[in-house]
């Protein structure tokens, strides 16, 4: 009777500091329109990514979930985004929809216990440093906390780096992590859809995150579709 209603509803969405800070407001935006009871993880570099990338800052540690749902909802219609024509979704925000960000050190949120169940957790983009550290278990915030829980239950952990090349280690890192039982999605944009805008591949990426959440999207079309 203690745990917490519709566990389906929790996914934990981690941004991190590598390049690709609109795959995760996207993705975002989708999962607001499924109704999930998003948990929000920020680290230090990806404050400065999205500063260069998206010329924003995420809301400050006091923001509320209508906060954050009014910045992630207009984020990509300002600053270099509104140029990259990202398609209005189909639906409106699920009324049940929160936000709720956690700060790096709160080691008392529920997602830092394999107690609080959840539909899954992603990583995106997902840094090499975060992979690394992921990779050997280390848990010194609650990015890594979080993520080694999921890992632990046997939950969906999706990582979505964004790095190019690829050192040895990094792939090691990756490997080693799916042999963990992560999912290893780079943002790695197909061309057979068509594309005629960066919204277009960016839609790409995180169709195929909902996929591995069995979250429902209409962002592409499957292939083989008529």
């Amino acid at each position: 009777m203690f745990h917490h209603a519709n566990p389906g509803r929790h996914v934990v969405l981690a941004i991190t500091g590598a390049s690709g800070v609109i795959y995760a407001v996207r993705l975002a935006q989708v999962l607001l329109r499924s109704g999930a009871h998003l948990h929000i993880l920020t680290s230090s570099a990806s404050q400065q990514v999205i500063a260069r990338e998206l010329q924003s800052a995420f809301p400050g540690p006091g923001a509320d979930s209508k906060d954050w749902i009014q910045f992630l909802e207009r984020i990509s219609e300002a600053g270099p985004g509104k140029d990259w024509n990202l398609r209005p979704l189909s639906s409106e925000i699920h009324a049940e929809a929160i936000v709720e960000w956690h700060g790096p050190s709160n080691y008392s949120a529920g997602i830092a216990s394999g107690s609080f169940r959840t539909r899954g957790m992603v990583i995106c983009p997902c840094s090499m440093g975060t992979l690394a550290s992921i990779s050997c278990g280390a848990s010194t915030n609650l990015i890594q906390r979080a993520a080694d829980v999921h890992l632990k239950e046997r939950r969906p952990l999706i990582l979505v780096p964004r790095e190019t090349p690829l050192s040895s280690i990094a792939l090691e890192n990756m490997a080693k992590l799916s042999q963990a039982g992560a999912t290893i999605l780079p943002a790695m944009p197909g061309f057979y859809q068509a594309p005629t805008s960066i919204g277009d591949l960016v839609d790409f990426v995180v169709a195929r995150i909902c996929d591995h959440l069995h979250v429902e999207h209409q962002l592409v079309t499957p292939w083989g579709s008529s």
